[in-house]
Order: C-alpha cells, then sequence, then structure tokens
C-alpha cells in the first residue's frame, strides 16, 4: 500500500493505508462518519445521544448499524451471563474512568445495572426506563472501522488497511503479518499473525489502568476489573465482532463462543500462558 490517511477520531488514532490515495471528498466521508458516529455514542461528549440518556432516559432512534450493535451486545449479555453488557458505563464511571477521566474511584465496585430490568434494545431504537450511562466500547469502535471500510469500498477503494489503535480491517489483494504486542512489554511481540481479508482485534488490561488494579476491562455482573486474562486477539469476517470477542474473551471461555461465532484467538492469562485456536493462522514466539 502506498498511501496513508492519518486522524483522531473517537479519542483514538486512525490510519488508513489504501493502495491509492484518497481523494479530498473521501477523506471528508471518513471524517463526517466518524464524528457522526462519535455524536450518538461518545459516554465522554455532554452532547451525545448516549449521554442525553444518562441525564433523563427515554428512546433513542440510533443510525440504522445500531441494530447489529444491539443483537450482538444482546447475544454476548446472554452468553457471559451479564458480564458483557452495555450497560457497563456506570461501572467505569464509578472506577473514575469517567468524562473527567478523575481516575478516582467512589467506592467500592458495585455491578452494572441489569439489561432486563430497565433497557430495551429492539432493532435501531433503544429506550431506557429510566437515566441509565452505556458504553458501547467493546464493540462500537470495531463497528466504526467496518462502516469506514465500507464507505471507502463504495468509494471504489479496494485495497486497504483500516487501522483504529490495534482494531484493524484488512481489504486487498495480498495478506499481511501482524505482530501481536507482548502485554507487559510494548517494545516486543509474542507472536505474529497473517490478515488476510479479515479484521483484527486486540483488548489488554495495560491499555488503560490506573489506580490498584483498575483497567477498562470490567466484569459488568460483579463491577470488578477481570484479573486472570490480561491480553486478547481475535480474527474475524468483520471488525465489529471480532473487537466485541476479543472483550468477551476476558469474560468467558473460547468454548461458549464458539457456537454462535466463526473466530480464531489468542489469550494471554496473568500467569503467563498462552492459548490460541488450532487453526490461527500464525505462531506464538
Amino acid at each position: 500500500m502506498t498511501s496513508s490517511f492519518t486522524f483522531e477520531a473517537i479519542g483514538t488514532a486512525w490510519r488508513v493505508d489504501s493502495g491509492a490515495e484518497l481523494d479530498p471528498a473521501t477523506r471528508g466521508g471518513v471524517l463526517d462518519l466518524t464524528e457522526e458516529y462519535d455524536a450518538v455514542y461518545s459516554r465522554f461528549r455532554a452532547d451525545s445521544a448516549v449521554s442525553a440518556l444518562a441525564r433523563a432516559g427515554g428512546s433513542l432512534t440510533l443510525p440504522d448499524s445500531g441494530a447489529a450493535l444491539g443483537a450482538l451486545y444482546s447475544t454476548l449479555y446472554r452468553i457471559t451471563g451479564g458480564s458483557m453488557s452495555p450497560l457497563v458505563g456506570s461501572v467505569l464511571e464509578h472506577q473514575g474512568y469517567d468524562a473527567a477521566y478523575s481516575l478516582t474511584p467512589r467506592g467500592p465496585a458495585s455491578a452494572a445495572p441489569r439489561w432486563e430490568d430497565g433497557l430495551e434494545w429492539k432493532g435501531n431504537i433503544l429506550t431506557a426506563r429510566r437515566p441509565v450511562l452505556l458504553d458501547v466500547g467493546a464493540a462500537g469502535k470495531g463497528q466504526l472501522v467496518d462502516l469506514v471500510g465500507a464507505f471507502l469500498a463504495s468509494a471504489g477503494y479496494d485495497d486497504v488497511l483500516v487501522d483504529a489503535s490495534g482494531d484493524m480491517l484488512h481489504r486487498g489483494l495480498r495478506p499481511l503479518t501482524v505482530a501481536l504486542e507482548h502485554p507487559y512489554d510494548p517494545t516486543s511481540a509474542i507472536g505474529t499473525v497473517v490478515l488476510d481479508n479479515r479484521a483484527l482485534c486486540a483488548s489488554a488490561s495495560n491499555r488503560r489502568a490506573w489506580g490498584d488494579g483498575l483497567h477498562h476491562v470490567v466484569d459488568a455482573a460483579t463491577g470488578r476489573s477481570v484479573e486472570r486474562v490480561v491480553a486478547t486477539w481475535v480474527l474475524a469476517a468483520d471488525t465489529m465482532t471480532a473487537d466485541a470477542l476479543a472483550t468477551a474473551l476476558f469474560l468467558t471461555e473460547p468454548d461458549n463462543l464458539m457456537p454462535e461465532f466463526e473466530f480464531d484467538y489468542v489469550q494471554v492469562f496473568s500467569d503467563g500462558r498462552a492459548r490460541y485456536s488450532p487453526s490461527l493462522n500464525g505462531a506464538l514466539f
């Protein structure tokens, strides 16, 4: 790929590598798309639709892509017994990962509200019977990568790598070899995988960590940060699924996910062990 387009969106760094340089209209379209998504889902923006639900509850009409996001969260909420939930926003805020980035816990860990007690997500209509703080970051960034990839394809760009700080979507003729960053040493890798017209997403507890054992991967059912798993990688057909499963693998066993999803994975545990899918196209060092 000969051209790169870098920008900031949804609070993170993005890079689009392409075989042909993106024209100005396409670049502008990508920026508009990411801004529109952020304006709906960001819990860090006072003017977002999600923040309005946190203040007063009520109903929200999401973009058409919201139906797929809700269906994925519903499935993973069921499989994990409530440990993975879009209502985890209240837990993260309570721990100090709030809009002001105070990084100061407000008290002992407490579970997120149960989905079935106050939230309905039917198609692209989201209804909260009382104020709730949503956080769809476990799948939303991946979905936005997919939306950017689809937009680029519609504009005629079919040789691209969309990379949102490690959430990657590849479309093209030449496979890429991607290193898997060591969870305790960002200057080294624990292995590599081949990315060939698929998505690759990673999640690690060291990426956003603060305080005494606090980090952004939390169990919504208990309100506590996960300790057993420290890093995951998932390869799947689309980035939304890969992103969501990278978080789900902190909360449940791969065997619980395999009946409903097609994916490859790597897990690293806090005791130094690693586990990976037999079909993984790659190698661990």
